[in-house]
């Protein structure tokens, strides 16, 4: 469990390992909707691409999940840089 993910071996695609692009200040938030997080093939792609004089961080998450609002989440597992 990461975060109150829980992560289910036989449905691999629902909640998944990924890296990408997160536009938000870093601090202790653990949690960032659909909207600021860009999906990217690889964490060397994420730490090139980021700019964290413009807010955008390179990150390892677990996601989308629903949340029980209805919005899709992904948590932070840790931050690349």
């Amino acid at each position: 469990m990461k975060g109150g993910v829980y992560l289910d071996a036989e449905a691999p695609n629902l909640v998944r390992h990924c890296y990408a692009l997160v536009c938000a200040q870093r601090g202790k938030r653990e949690r960032f909707p659909e909207s600021v997080v860009e999906v990217v093939p690889s964490p060397e792609d994420a730490l090139a691409r980021q700019d964290p004089a413009q807010g955008v961080h390179a990150a390892e998450l677990v996601g989308p999940s629903r949340s029980s609002e209805g919005f899709r989440l992904y948590y932070l597992v840790r931050w690349l840089s």
